[in-house]
């Protein structure tokens, strides 16, 4: 069961050559890399090509122009090999442990391959040395759903693994990437609505925290809350939430159940005033993982801002 590892890169000459002999020296043999390089200005390009000097059968390069992290994925995505069982998405600035590929591998090899299959696990934040910080995020505390990855995300994109019947399903349809919000919630999203999700308690990957960062863990509740913050003041009115919704309406919304039909049309649905809103929260089916975000999405729907 041959996998490919797609690993979007960008100015990542920092950490690029770590993160790849974490991936060649994996307990799992039977891999192979695609990287698509988003118009890198560094020396990323030529780290990369030390790598496929020494490794021409497995790592394999695609030059692109600079898209962004989300149409980057995607594109990777569509320009994967067809003829492999499974693809794993990889980021530019960790490092996975040794039995990363390999407990992918064991979580989904026996399940019904004919439907989207999804696999990602907890990681262990580290800061820039890979000095570990702790466990994250926490295990999920209700099940991984459709009606939880309208309104949150929780998988971590550098641990997911999807198999063929996924990768079809995501390419066969072609999303207005400015309406994802990040392309592992969008997988979640969509593969939630018409396949299995799974989720590994080991850690797979020392995800590392840096000052480049594009998205990253919670080290604290005074990070938690900083973050909050600075995401409720940097998306205000941008009806993120939304719009991803809606772009998976568009995408989808002919293919999936009644019940999700409805409930998507319900979160869809203009809540003018407080009095829809609460209409909305006593008919809505959706949740999040903790009590504490359970009740941040409620206000914040009280509120108008969702």
């Amino acid at each position: 069961m041959h996998v490919q590892i797609l690993l979007s890169t960008f100015n990542g000459e920092k950490y690029i050559a770590e993160q790849l002999d974490s991936i060649l020296t994996q307990s799992y043999k039977s891999i192979s890399v695609l990287i698509r390089d988003d118009g890198s200005q560094d020396g990323t390009l030529k780290i990369i090509e030390q790598y496929i000097l020494r490794h021409p059968n497995q790592v394999k390069l695609l030059k692109g122009d600079n898209i962004g992290v989300v149409k980057s994925f995607l594109a990777l995505l569509e320009q994967a090999d067809n003829d492999v069982v499974f693809y794993s998405f990889c980021d530019q600035d960790d490092v996975w442990l040794p039995h990363k590929v390999e407990a992918s591998v064991k979580a989904l090899k026996y399940k019904n391959d004919n439907i989207p299959l999804m696999h990602f696990s907890s990681t262990y934040l580290t800061d820039s040395k890979l000095s570990p910080i702790k466990k994250w995020p926490k295990s999920p505390s209700k099940p991984l759903s459709f009606n939880n990855a309208v309104i949150e995300n929780i998988a971590v994109g550098t641990t997911i693994t999807i198999n063929k019947a996924a990768k079809e399903m995501l390419t066969a349809k072609q999303p207005n990437s400015d309406n994802l919000i990040m392309h592992d919630w969008w997988f979640y999203l969509c593969i939630s609505a018409f396949g299995e999700t799974m989720y590994e308690l080991k850690p797979t990957v020392l995800y590392r925290q840096h000052e480049e960062n594009l998205i990253g863990g919670n080290k604290s509740l005074r990070d938690l809350i900083l973050r909050k913050l600075r995401s409720y003041s940097n998306n205000k009115g941008k009806r993120i939430l939304f719009k991803q919704a809606q772009e998976f309406w568009e995408c989808y919304g002919d293919e999936i159940s009644d019940i999700q039909k409805g409930q998507l049309q319900l979160f869809l649905k203009p809540r003018y005033n407080i009095w829809d809103r609460i209409y909305f929260l006593k008919q809505s089916h959706y949740y999040r993982q903790s009590l504490y975000e359970n009740i941040l999405y409620k206000m914040l729907i009280l509120i108008g801002y969702i």
